[in-house]
């Protein structure tokens, strides 16, 4: 499957090294990505992914908790985002 049209690409390499990357595309929709999007979201520390949110194919939509994985229902972009985000920050108090 071809990645479709780029909506976002974001990075960011904060002070201690740890990496925000979030990549979005809107791309044809199909039984595995009925609303037309694809989704990459990830948060590394330390070289390792800590959270992860996607929608890989043949996957659906999950997230990655360390070493966790879970079902992540899917919404709507801004939703999706501040999710994530939010969970970042959950990750950086100690409280996820």
């Amino acid at each position: 499957m071809t990645k479709g049209n780029l909506i976002e690409h974001i990075k960011v390499v904060e002070d201690t090294g740890n990496i925000i990357e979030v990549k979005l595309w809107q791309v044809e929709r199909t039984m595995d990505k009925p609303y037309g999007y694809k989704y990459s979201l990830v948060y590394v520390v330390k070289g390792k992914r800590v959270i992860g949110y996607d929608n890989a194919e043949g996957k659906g939509d999950h997230r990655h908790y360390e070493s966790r994985t879970e079902t992540y229902r899917f919404t709507d972009l801004r939703t999706l985002v501040n999710d994530f985000y939010g969970d970042v920050e959950k990750f950086k108090k100690g409280n996820l």
